[in-house]
């Protein structure tokens, strides 16, 4: 189906600018915004697909269960149960330190409506697995997957977090009223 979606993605005239990071890193966090629509995840398929690589994704576990639990697993989705004692962050870590190769992508906006306040999780997890950050911006206006620049989660979190939205700021969402906006930054 690879194929299949770089095909949609190339048809639908999307780019990809930027590029993925080096072969010799195995184990990445992808934070993508701005996610103000369900389309986005069909825009990050294809510009997986055209890239050729096999990130990861965390959803609510009730998505895992019914008829199309088998496409959300197909598709690299991990379950994740909100109910567990063990939360998020460390549930994640565990998985990158199970795993020899793991790339996790996770929508600090927590929702595809507009929230100035992001949820931090991925910050943690990167500093508690020591793995670093990559910020994707899908750009509706012009049609691109930008790939920002590798990051490290260090320092003071609420000026990492104004930078890299000041960073996302410049991108257009599909809705793009519900977007990052530079006050925010």
């Amino acid at each position: 189906m690879r194929k299949f979606y770089a095909f949609v993605f190339d048809l639908l005239g999307w780019k990809i600018a930027g590029e993925k990071p080096a072969y010799h890193i195995k184990k990445y966090i992808i934070i993508v915004a701005p996610h103000t629509s369900n389309w986005d995840f069909l825009v990050g398929v294809g510009a997986r697909a055209k890239l050729d690589f096999y990130p990861r994704y965390v959803a609510k576990k009730e998505l895992f269960i019914g008829p199309l639990s088998w496409l959300f697993k197909r598709l690299g989705g991990y379950p994740v149960d909100r109910s567990s004692k063990k939360n998020l962050v460390d549930q994640m870590v565990d998985l990158f330190n199970k795993e020899d190769e793991f790339i996790l992508t996770i929508t600090p906006e927590g929702t595809r409506k507009h929230n100035p306040k992001w949820k931090t999780g991925f910050f943690f997890i990167a500093q508690k697995a020591d793995v670093p950050i990559v910020p994707v911006a899908f750009d509706y206006a012009n049609k691109q997957v930008v790939i920002g620049n590798l990051l490290k989660a260090e320092g003071d979190i609420d000026l990492f977090v104004k930078n890299i939205k000041n960073w996302y700021s410049q991108f257009t969402g599909k809705h793009p009223e519900q977007g990052i906006s530079k006050e925010e930054s």
